[in-house]
């Protein structure tokens, strides 16, 4: 059974992904800003099959907790296998253009924060020549849009992050995961109209859990058709998108 660490482990998609990892005997530890919604989650995985859960409070925005996090985690765990990242926030676009404290905090909060502890993790693995890390970024991040364009700076600068750990870390026998996800209905997108492009967190996160426990993939798309809108969306010549309005 696998040993795995989840940071914002409550949110939507992570739950999704930690119910799957749970029913197939997996032993969690995780990390959240709100012990009593890690304390909820907790009782629930055990109920669906764990071989154990442990827990701690975690803002990961709080650099100096990031090593005591990972002691603690290898050892409840006795180890660690897999370290999966799930934490970000969704900013307000509108707000981010008016003030640069807005800005600075959403880049700081879904990129700075999340490379960091990145970090840690990746020189420990390459030390033990073992391990799988893996990061939710987003196809946001593909392409610049006017629309969350800051938020997509922040999930560019992830996946190019990661691409690089990837590339540094594959001779030394540790797999790097960037996961991709589209339109997620999740209370963080709660106030935006539906279509039938969105998927739910629990399907995706239990995707998720396939992909790092079975797949062999470096690049998920989730659902996989993003990859090819993505893909469209990125050949259109910039002389024509600055002029479009994607939402």
């Amino acid at each position: 059974m696998k040993r795995i660490l989840i940071i914002g482990a409550t949110s939507a998609m992570a739950k999704g992904c930690a119910r799957a990892m749970a029913e197939q005997g997996h032993s969690l530890f995780l990390c959240a800003r709100k012990m009593a919604e890690i304390e909820e989650l907790k009782h629930d995985l055990l109920a669906r099959g764990a071989g154990s859960v442990s827990a701690m409070t975690l803002d990961i925005n709080n650099l100096s907790r990031h090593k005591a996090v990972l002691e603690t985690a290898y050892q409840e765990l006795d180890g660690l296998d897999l370290v999966l990242l799930a934490h970000g926030t969704l900013p307000n676009q509108q707000q981010c253009e008016q003030n640069v404290d807005k800005t600075i905090e959403a880049l700081q909060t879904n990129a700075v924060s999340s490379i960091a502890f990145l970090t840690r993790v990746a020189n420990q693995f390459e030390q033990w020549g073992q391990g799988t890390i893996a990061a939710i970024s987003s196809v946001a991040g593909d392409r610049g849009r006017q629309s969350n364009y800051v938020y997509g700076a922040a999930k560019n600068c992830l996946t190019t992050y990661l691409q690089g750990l990837r590339n540094r870390l594959d001779k030394a026998g540790v797999r790097v995961v960037t996961i991709k996800p589209g339109l997620v209905i999740s209370p963080m997108t709660a106030d935006f109209e539906k279509g039938p492009l969105w998927a739910s967190a629990d399907d995706v996160g239990r995707r998720m859990a396939r992909v790092l426990l079975e797949g062999k993939q470096d690049v998920v798309y989730l659902p996989g058709f993003w990859r090819w809108i993505m893909m469209a969306i990125c050949m259109i010549p910039e002389t024509i998108f600055k002029r479009m309005s994607l939402g």
